[in-house]
């Protein structure tokens, strides 16, 4: 579990695949602190890590993981998201975070204002999904590469997020441009509401 507040980027070192999976080394500056088995969301996917050495951690995406999510387009040397799994004995500064993404969006247009920018993101419209609680909603919570965000302006199938210039410097979001695929985890309360509305 997650909150979606990002402690900083890693840098990809190396990329190996291994028949349909692909480990993927990654250094930051907690990779002492990190253990084998524990979790780390990686541009909000949940990774388990597999090995540490000389200062760096591997973890691996399966091949549902590489169809869903934005991680079968990183290279060596792209800034990565990361947070590591949520502490329950202090405060919820994000949302509810579970790190399995539901699917990747496309950057369709930045625009400035005034110091902060807005990003405008676009995913495949499915009805199906969206009566399954995967849509966004005006002010509520969404996950983009991991970075807890509050929506703005939703429609059918696009909504904006704000991004102040903090946010914007200490995550990749220095690096989404228009064209750029993210990562989108819709809010896990919207799905579970939707489900019990079937029931």
């Amino acid at each position: 579990m997650f909150s979606g507040i990002i402690e900083e980027f890693a840098t990809v070192t190396a990329i190996t695949k291994d028949r349909d999976n692909i480990d993927f080394t990654l250094e930051c500056s907690f990779v002492d602190e990190l253990k084998i088995d524990q979790s780390v969301a990686h541009n909000g996917v949940c990774l388990t890590v597999v090995g540490i050495c000389n200062g760096k951690y591997t973890v691996t995406a399966m091949k549902e993981t590489l169809e869903r999510t934005n991680l079968g387009l990183l290279h060596v040397g792209d800034k990565v998201n990361v947070e590591r799994s949520m502490l329950m004995n202090g405060r919820l500064d994000g949302h509810i975070v579970q790190g399995h993404v539901d699917l990747t969006a496309k950057c369709i247009d930045t625009k400035d204002a005034n110091g902060s920018t807005y990003f405008t993101f676009e995913y495949k419209e499915d009805r199906e999904m969206a009566r399954n609680g995967y849509f966004c909603v005006d002010k509520g919570s969404v996950t983009v590469n991991g970075v807890s965000l509050t929506v703005c302006n939703p429609t059918k199938n696009t909504f904006q997020v704000a991004i102040i210039p903090y946010t914007f410097e200490h995550t990749n979001f220095c690096d989404i441009k228009t064209g750029s695929t993210v990562n989108i985890e819709f809010d896990i309360l919207g799905k579970y509401i939707a489900r019990l509305q079937q029931l």
